[in-house]
């Protein structure tokens, strides 16, 4: 078996990672909290990174008139089978060894990574600014409107004495490497076939 192949192989199997790791984790720092609470956001699930930390972050964000974080999400059903799905392809591509397809299998997977990004922006978006007009407590932009609780999609940003933070986990790192595997592929690809 060629190298690229063995490339694509490998890449496509580490975009597998994603059922055993978590993807992304967002976390709230406040002097209140000498250990930062946070979740963890898998595939399938949104999880406590220390235990009680969702039911701590839902208890805040009520004072606030936030939502709580949900059980359950429709991408927890779609993400599973696009990330199998690919996966799966990506094995196929490898041993069908045409690096024409591992590049498609990698701008296939960036598309897919734009989307699901987006996705999670507009639910970041949306958990901020859609808050409940009998909230508890309401704080108020100097323009007079009301504050907005959104997380950063990527880094850390201050909201009122927290800083949330929003990184990439394990599982993504894993992810990132596959698809610069298969992009290695190509390249490698290309080459043998000269």
């Amino acid at each position: 078996m060629k190298k690229s192949n063995i490339l694509m192989i490998i890449g496509s199997l580490l975009l597998l990672s994603l059922f055993i790791f978590p993807l992304w984790n967002i976390t709230l720092e406040a002097p209140q909290y000498p250990t930062p609470i946070g979740m963890d956001i898998w595939i399938t699930k949104i999880a406590d990174h220390n235990p009680n930390d969702v039911k701590n972050i839902n208890l805040m964000n009520h004072y606030v008139g936030m939502k709580k974080i949900p059980e359950h999400m429709k991408e927890f059903d779609i993400f599973p089978w696009v990330i199998g799905a690919m996966g799966l392809l990506g094995i196929i591509f490898g041993f069908m060894g045409k690096p024409k397809l591992f590049l498609f299998w990698f701008i296939l997977m960036a598309i897919l990574g734009i989307a699901g990004m987006y996705d999670f922006y507009l639910w970041e978006y949306d958990y901020g600014h859609s808050l409940s007009p009998k909230a508890a407590i309401k704080f108020l932009n100097p323009d007079g409107t009301p504050m907005a609780y959104q997380p950063p999609l990527l880094g850390s940003k201050k909201i009122l004495n927290f800083k949330a933070t929003s990184l990439p986990m394990t599982g993504a790192y894993l992810m990132f490497l596959g698809m610069f595997a298969s992009l290695i592929a190509y390249f490698v690809g290309k080459k043998e076939n000269a």
